[in-house]
């Protein structure tokens, strides 16, 4: 039996980082402060280039196209950026929900 277990369909969108993005926090980690999300990113958003100075991020698309250094990547992309790392700008050229998991806490800069 996993020590955890939820339902998107019960859980809430709420706003994230930059206007566009949404998020559905599906887990919370209480010790480390890393979550792991469902992102959705709003057709033609662009996120500028950033950081996140507390947590790995690792991404998986489940749907959409992507675009990353004017590369278009589409369901099945994995990403990885290292805590601290620049990376982006992201460019959600259709409707991006991906699977995305920091595993400490969701801080940009």
């Amino acid at each position: 039996m996993f020590q955890y277990m939820t339902l998107a369909k019960d859980k809430h969108w709420q706003p994230g980082p930059y206007p566009g993005v949404e998020l559905l926090v599906l887990h919370r980690n209480d010790a480390t402060g890393g979550v792991t999300v469902l992102r959705k990113f709003h057709s033609g958003v662009t996120v500028p280039a950033h950081t996140h100075p507390q947590a790995n991020e690792y991404v998986y698309v489940l749907s959409g196209e992507w675009e990353e250094s004017g590369v278009t990547y589409t369901t099945g992309a994995f990403f990885f950026a290292p805590k601290g790392e620049r990376h982006g700008p992201h460019v959600a050229k259709t409707e991006v929900l991906s699977l995305t998991v920091f595993d400490g806490p969701l801080t940009v800069a």
